[in-house]
């Protein structure tokens, strides 16, 4: 807590010690490097008053439970373990902070207690939870906010009409949308300033939209639709949306908070930390929290050691797997869960308790991912017993938990699985072992899940024999992308789900060979596919068109760490971050491979696009704009006629301003010059340093090898 000390006691306690303040020089104090004694500084920004939490927070971490068993004093201890027993598994109950209160004659209870929490959050969980708990058929608990009597109480007895408040609109978190040039943002982060820009393809720069320094401890990231951008804090994290301004729309108190992760609607934000043991032999505490964005109200929190969420998943913080929590397919934001020892809980968000109150029992599951569009879980199951008992791919209907398709996989090293985008396919990779189990070839199950009865179709390369590099579907689409091979220059094929009256069945469209590439990024509108060699192949980058099955351009960021296509698929951004310490910086493309623009930015750390909600348009009316592309493109292209002209008379005028103002420097100093003519000469002795002298002009014979030159060329002939 940062220090509340006055003036007066300042100066007071200088007497003591002997200290004339009016002789320090406060300037030349400095605290040691990451060390601020927790005092606040006032040139901080994020510190300012306006971004403190609020530290009184009255008795809103109070609760009353009323209705509990009126016992006599006998009973006192073994009602009071029973009540700390329930309370304390929602959340931390503060040291002394549980008191009921006894009748003064007959030393019995009074049939209710009071209970002091951490932090209010977990106050209002536990009343939001215990409500109405059924302790014996005599005894329901009530549980109330112990600020809420205050608040009734407070409550006139006679009724008057409510202060009807003018109308003030919020702020319009879609305003970004409407840009007239229909052009996307971005926001990057290096060195201490964050900066959010408009990408300006026509005029082949960036146009800077906000700025803000040291607006996050740590990183940025985009709600999935792109409404809000979201900072995080030793305090906690922040949602920040509007116009232009970003003003901040939420704070979310979370003490050390490391990752935040949203549901695919924006309804909800899931903070995590970690905190060290006590005990070293201890492993870490994880601390979960699930807000709601709009509100800031805490849903639920879970608790416990980071062995408890180890499971599944790429590796984050102290070995704990993120996202821990995954949501299910769709933007609804019904169903979230995690994977456990032998278990899939699921949770469901209209009361963020488990489904049907227990979990999805799966033995040995070890992995598991949700349709991207529907209420379907793919899990995967290892072999068991050496090879007894195969191991399986199987698809959970989800809230009824039905298994609505199954596959035995036998011989299984590993298993991956990936979907479509829009959950009309799942491809599981499958690594098996040989006869001889000396080596592993590759093959893939491909479920057909929008098809009736989700037909299987095993499908293995030419040569099955080949290393998978990388696997990549087409999105919206149903072509599919593998780059495969043991070579420095791997192929790369790409196959079609459709074959001609679009049949159901495999078919290959064409492989290219030796590439320099081991990454795969399809435009999100699909058709066009950037080939890319990162790490080992320095940022080799091949702009491909899978229509035409033609390559449309080749290009190069040296040392390039990340590529991220724009949420419309018409530019791509290269950038080379600070895990480099040269080059850092990024680059714009064109779809086709055109690079538009770069940008140098030192201990650059961040670039992220700004995610775009789904378009409102029907397929059938896209498809028509897309036929009719021509009609509509001649608007666009006189606009881009007009902003190319207006550019070209912008370099034009600069050019010309440029000019002037070097023809009047040089005039300035000429007239300068002459005036100071007769100073020199004083100096110089009235001699004029700048007449021209008489030089003397002398003739220089110079010899002609002409003939020399013959002769050599006359002796090589002969």
């Amino acid at each position: 807590m940062a220090l509340a000390i006055s003036m007066e006691a300042i100066d007071a306690r200088a007497r003591e010690l002997g200290i004339d303040i009016d002789s320090v020089d406060v300037d030349s104090i400095t605290l040691p490097p990451g060390e601020d004694f927790d005092i606040l500084s006032d040139d901080e920004d994020l510190l300012h008053n306006e971004d403190l939490p609020e530290l009184e927070m009255g008795f809103a971490n109070i609760i009353v439970v009323d209705n509990l068993p009126v016992v006599p004093p006998e009973k006192y201890e073994k009602l009071e373990n029973v009540v700390r027993k329930i309370y304390s598994q929602i959340g931390v109950i503060k040291e002394g902070g549980l008191w009921m209160p006894t009748d003064p004659e007959t030393k019995k209870t009074l049939g209710y207690c009071f209970i002091e929490y951490n932090t209010p959050q977990e106050a209002e969980l536990a009343r939001e939870k215990t409500n109405g708990y059924k302790l014996d058929k005599s005894h329901i608990f009530a549980v109330n906010m112990f600020d809420d009597f205050d608040k009734y109480m407070k409550v006139p007895d006679e009724w008057a009409p409510a202060e009807i408040k003018p109308y003030t609109p919020g702020e319009n978190l879609l305003k970004w949308l409407t840009d007239e040039k229909a052009r996307d943002q971005f926001v990057i982060r290096a060195g201490t300033f964050t900066e959010v820009y408009w990408n300006d393809a026509r005029r082949a720069m960036p146009e800077l939209v906000y700025q803000k320094q040291y607006w996050t401890d740590s990183y940025i990231q985009w709600s999935p639709l792109g409404t809000h951008l979201a900072t995080v804090h030793r305090q906690g994290a922040q949602v920040w949306g509007g116009d232009d301004k970003f003003v901040r729309l939420m704070r979310f108190a979370h003490p050390q908070v490391k990752l935040i992760d949203f549901s695919p609607g924006e309804k909800y934000l899931v903070t995590y930390s970690s905190h060290e043991p006590s005990n070293p032999r201890d492993t870490h505490r994880v601390v979960l929290n699930i807000f709601d964005v709009r509100t800031g109200k805490v849903m639920r929190d879970f608790k416990g050691s980071a062995d408890e969420f180890t499971t599944g998943g790429s590796i984050g913080v102290s070995g704990v797997s993120w996202p821990i929590f995954r949501w299910g397919g769709g933007r609804d934001d019904k169903y979230f869960a995690r994977l456990g020892k032998n278990v899939i809980s699921v949770y469901e968000t209209e009361t963020f308790s488990l489904l049907d109150k227990k979990s999805l029992k799966v033995e040995n599951v070890v992995d598991f991912s949700w349709s991207p569009t529907d209420p379907i879980i793919s899990l995967f199951v290892p072999e068991l017993g050496g090879g007894n008992q195969p191991a399986r791919v199987s698809l959970v209907q989800i809230p009824g938990k039905e298994e609505v398709r199954q596959k035995n996989l036998f011989s299984v090293s590993d298993c991956k699985m990936y979907w479509q985008n829009n959950g009309e396919y799942l491809a599981v990779q499958v690594d098996r072992y040989t006869k001889t189990k000396k080596s592993i070839y590759t093959g893939f199950e491909l479920f057909r899940i929008k098809e009736r009865d989700i037909p299987i179709e095993v499908f293995e390369l030419d040569n099955k024999n080949d290393k998978i590099i990388a696997f990549a579907w087409e999105p919206r689409g149903h072509r599919f992308a593998v780059i495969h091979g043991d070579g420095p220059k791997p192929d790369i094929s790409f196959y079609t789900m459709r074959t001609v009256n679009n049949v159901s069945r495999v078919s290959k469209l064409t492989t290219l060979k030796g590439k320099q590439a081991n990454a795969l990024f399809w435009s999100p509108a699909g058709r066009f596919i950037v080939l890319a060699g990162l790490k080992g192949f320095n940022g080799q980058l091949e702009f491909y068109n899978v229509d035409d099955l033609e390559t449309m351009a080749t290009g190069e960021h040296f040392m390039a760490t990340d590529i991220m296509w724009d949420p419309t698929g018409r530019f791509l951004a290269t950038a080379v971050t600070s895990v480099h310490e040269m080059e850092n910086g990024f680059q714009i493309w064109s779809f086709n491979g055109k690079q538009i623009y770069k940008v140098s930015k030192d201990h650059f750390y961040q670039f992220h696009w700004r995610p775009r909600p789904p378009s409102l348009l029907t397929p059938e009316k896209e498809e028509d704009i897309s036929r009719n592309l021509k009609k509509y493109s001649k608007k666009y292209e006189q606009e881009d006629q007009d902003v190319f002209n207006q550019v070209g008379e912008q370099e034009r005028k600069r050019r010309t301003q440029l000019q002037e103002e070097w023809e009047g420097w040089v005039a300035k100093w000429k007239q300068q010059h002459e005036e100071e003519r007769e100073y020199r000469m004083a100096l110089r002795g009235g001699e004029d340093s700048e007449k021209e002298e008489e030089g003397e002009i002398k003739e220089i014979e110079a010899e002609e090898l002409l003939n020399v030159t013959e002769e050599v060329v006359s002796f090589d002939q002969d």
